[in-house]
């Protein structure tokens, strides 16, 4: 059975699947709910623990990932940077537009879901045509980064089609728990449908599929060993405040990864991002009816934080330190790797 937990009202689920309202809990020390079972199976592939006391997150190579990636820029709770410039004002406040008044107002975020739930159908093959498919090497890196390991929980906010929960339910194994949260319920019905046809060989863990808003996670304090977020951070009407929730459900020590493209710090880079997603990747989404759907992409990036501003703004948010990881030439695409 296929269960979703509805957190937002108004968005009809379909037929056969069942929604339930929880009521966020507001004190800490919640019991977790019992796993559901499933059959043991072997492991796809090892997930270890990454990262230690020097607040690197630097990924052990595996066999799962083509290498290592040098960290653009570490900030800690103190303050102290390991790499990259400074790129705070003379007020000490990073240098980011990231409140709801600067990105989004709330018809704006009603458009954004009824966005995702549009592009649902052909969200899945237009990635994989768009990044050649590199995204599959991006997510598996973010999981990775959250150094999550069998019996564990994790979450992944704004998990769309539900490629980095699966990961996740990989990592964890039969005896961990995942979320897949996202707020666009059409997206959430493609997510479990992949569920259900995953190989049997991989042993994953139970993975609750659930409607809901990332900034305001149904969720207790210190829920989570790890977090991810995938091309969604962007989209979100409030930066700051999906950090912070994200920070609060992850138990201390927790990580947090959070992967998507950026804005390129090359002005002549940002002028061929801009160009290739407004020449191919706009018209290649019309092929598919969704043209218009796709032209939210250059803005959304444009507006986006770069990797020291993001570093600045998880710390901000409550994490103990922050590391930016650049997975494309001139920050084009990155990895915000966070320690609770």
């Amino acid at each position: 059975r296929i269960q979703f937990m509805q957190c937002c009202h108004g968005v009809p689920l379909g037929a056969g699947l069942t929604a339930v309202v929880p009521r966020r809990a507001k004190g800490k020390g919640e019991a977790a709910a019992p796993a559901r079972g499933r059959p043991e199976a072997r492991r796809s592939s090892v997930v270890r623990s990454y990262g230690g006391g020097d607040g690197s997150h630097k990924p052990e190579r595996d066999g799962s990932m083509e290498g290592a990636y040098a960290p653009a820029r570490t900030t800690t709770a103190e303050g102290a940077e390991a790499a990259g410039p400074s790129f705070r004002g003379g007020d000490g406040k990073a240098n980011v537009a990231g409140r709801p008044s600067e990105q989004f107002s709330a018809a704006a975020a009603e458009e954004r879901q009824e966005l995702f739930n549009e592009i649902a159908p052909v969200y899945d093959q237009l990635n994989d045509l768009l990044s050649l498919g590199l995204h599959r090497v991006w997510k598996r890196a973010a999981v990775q980064w959250t150094g999550v390991t069998a019996g564990g929980r994790a979450i992944d906010v704004c998990c769309g089609s539900g490629d980095i929960a699966l990961r996740l339910a990989d990592a964890v194994g039969p005896s961990g728990q995942v979320v897949g949260l996202d707020f666009a319920a059409a997206q959430l019905r493609v997510a479990a449908e992949k569920e259900s046809k995953h190989p049997s060989g991989y042993a994953l863990s139970p993975i609750s599929w659930v409607q809901g808003d990332a900034l305001d996670l149904p969720y207790p304090d210190a829920s989570f060993d790890g977090a991810t977020i995938g091309y969604g951070l962007r989209n979100v009407a409030d930066i700051p405040l999906a950090l912070s929730e994200l920070a609060r459900v992850l138990k201390p020590g927790g990580k947090a990864a959070v992967v998507d493209f950026n804005n390129a710090v090359d002005p002549n880079l940002n002028t061929a991002q801009g160009f290739l997603l407004d020449n191919l990747v706009v018209p290649v989404a019309g092929l598919n009816g969704v043209a218009a759907e796709y032209r939210y992409l250059r803005p959304s990036i444009a507006r986006y934080p770069k990797g020291p501003e993001l570093v600045d703004l998880a710390v901000q948010a409550g994490f103990a330190s922050a590391t930016f990881y650049e997975l494309a030439p001139g920050n084009l695409m990155g990895c915000l790797v966070m320690t609770k």
